[in-house]
């Protein structure tokens, strides 16, 4: 019996537009790292997230956050509040600084930080000595976090938020784009995500000065000299002009993977949401999210495993939620702040193929084997 097709977890979508950007760099010979691609890109995501925020266009989202950090003034010996529940790329950057994350637990409405748990890490940080520096915030999943109880939090204590948007480019909190709430924001258009340069990020800000900053310390930092000179440590983080010629034809179909995706969700949900056994997270009032990956919520350990491993012997591809990163072991010994949420999250939930580019039928196998192996 021939082996099914692989049914991947978020594959690349194409849009049919991004060879004719990329050709345009080759015909002009502009395959050194800047050129009108990267400008071109950078002003689509401005004018798409909103026309105030200046767009740098990087060779990573973690780039993006270590630059957004060591913009914000973080160094070696600070602290920096970060959501536990995410993927490392949210933390690793503080590490590079010489920084020390210290985790905060999520919330059950949205699965991001929860801002009681924030405001609690936050004064118990200050009693011990240690004002923390700056808060990474992820709209994890696409599902924005509570922006404006978080903000609360952060103007209250006067630290400033770097706005973790990786997987949110298209999700919106009270009809206002995500990557445009933090003092920094950040993205990724790294290969499984809503849209994908390959591989890239951006940072985002509203103000011109920090753009100019980035971009500055992306491009190794060189003084304003005939020579090289340098003043201060720099990176090589900047976006090539071939990859952004990618980027400005994914811009153009951004809207339609939104909608596919946020189509799967509706599909599982419709098929699934009557098994009582199987838990979903719905939007809170005033969120839109692009359902970058859709995820269920399983009774136990065991239940999830026992889909994973089923749809896994199919050759469809899921993956459990993130293992936060107060459990793991290179962060196991940071300060934390939890309650238990993200821990159970992990232990219960599943990430479902959510690409763009699934058909009907691929969701039918998947919707089929969930409901043979549901425990």
């Amino acid at each position: 019996m021939a082996e099914q097709s692989k049914i991947w977890l978020s594959s690349p979508h194409m849009g049919g537009d991004e060879q004719k950007f990329v050709k345009e760099a080759f015909d002009t010979n502009w395959i050194a790292p800047l050129g009108p691609n990267v400008t071109s890109f950078e002003n689509a995501i401005a004018t798409y997230i909103d026309n105030n925020v200046h767009v740098a266009a990087l060779s990573s989202g973690t780039g993006a956050i270590h630059l957004a950090l060591e913009l914000l003034g973080v160094s070696s010996g600070d602290e920096v509040l970060c959501q536990s529940f995410t993927f490392s790329a949210s933390a690793n950057p503080i590490a590079y600084l010489g920084a020390t994350p210290v985790f905060v637990d999520s919330e059950k409405d949205t699965w991001n930080i929860s801002p009681i748990l924030l405001r609690k890490a936050i004064v118990d940080r200050i009693a011990k000595g240690k004002k923390p520096k700056a808060i990474v915030a992820v709209h994890l999943y696409g599902m924005p976090y509570k922006v404006t109880e978080v903000q609360k939090v952060a103007t209250e204590f006067n630290i400033p938020i770097v706005e973790d948007s990786a997987e949110a480019l298209g999700s919106t909190y009270n009809a206002i784009k995500c990557g445009s709430f933090g003092d920094i924001g950040i993205l990724s258009f790294n290969g499984n995500k809503i849209i994908t340069t390959s591989g890239g990020g951006a940072l985002t800000s509203k103000n011109e000065e920090v753009k100019k900053k980035a971009v500055f310390l992306a491009t190794q930092a060189r003084d304003e000299a005939p020579h090289y000179q340098h003043s201060v440590v720099g990176y090589n983080y900047r976006m090539s002009n071939v990859l952004a010629g990618i980027g400005r034809g994914q811009m153009l179909v951004l809207d339609d993977r939104v909608a596919a995706r946020r189509a799967n969700y509706q599909y599982y949900y419709d098929n699934l949401n009557a098994i009582p056994s199987i838990e979903f997270l719905d939007e809170p009032k005033g969120s839109f999210s692009n359902r970058w990956l859709s995820c269920i919520l399983t009774p136990s350990f065991n239940s999830r495993e026992a889909i994973r491993l089923a749809l896994e012997k199919e050759n469809i591809e899921s993956r459990p939620l993130w293992k936060p990163m107060h459990v793991q072991p290179v962060f196991e010994n940071c300060p934390n702040y939890m309650d238990g949420t993200s821990e159970n999250l992990f232990e219960r939930g599943l990430c479902l193929p959510s690409g763009s580019n699934l058909e009907e039928e691929d969701l039918e196998r998947v919707v089929h084997i969930i409901k043979s192996h549901i425990l």
